[in-house]
């Protein structure tokens, strides 16, 4: 948000490519090797929920920090490592292949065509390239900005509250 479109975008084409991969393991058939081999579906788990409690204490740490302290935490990093961090966010998150391989299984019949799943791949990519393409651009808006540099700490307050929540629910489901 701090640095611009620019950086904005370079979040999100991050997001996307972690998206993209999944989706690409998922019609690989990785999601069913997952669920076949439950150690690999919890070493990612345990990665994301870990990653997870990470963001929350960097959060909670910038909203206990007065005034504009903590912007610069906003604004630091390359386009690289911006979109290393986007891609991070997503491939840490195990219940993006599951996402993608329920869709694959409730959408394609048995025995589907590789260009069946191409395609359905290409639709459900390319409504996840207009949302966080136009996150991009709506969060890196100069009004956007200054608003949340308004009620920073409120919001850095409450990505920690969702951050930890979310860690615990990933390390306390059990499943089957």
């Amino acid at each position: 948000m701090g640095r611009g479109r620019r950086f904005g975008l370079a979040m999100s084409l991050g997001i996307l490519f972690g998206s993209a991969s999944w989706g690409v393991a998922a019609a690989l058939g990785v999601s069913a090797l997952m669920l076949a081999n439950a150690w690999v579906f919890e070493v990612i788990r345990y990665i994301g929920a870990a990653y997870l409690l990470y963001l929350a204490f960097k959060a909670l740490r910038s909203a206990m920090k007065p005034g504009s302290a903590g912007q610069e935490r906003l604004i630091s990093g390359t386009f690289r490592s911006v979109f290393a961090k986007g891609a991070l966010i997503h491939l840490t998150n195990p219940k993006a292949i599951l996402s993608w391989g329920a869709v694959y299984a409730l959408v394609l019949p048995v025995g589907a065509q590789t260009t069946d799943l191409l395609i359905t791949f290409a639709y459900l990519y390319a409504g996840s390239i207009i949302v966080f393409i136009g996150y991009a651009f709506l969060f890196s808006s100069p009004p956007m900005v200054a608003a949340y540099r308004k009620a920073r700490r409120w919001f850095e307050g409450t990505f920690a509250l969702f951050f930890g929540a979310a860690s615990l629910k990933i390390l306390t489901t059990r499943i089957v």
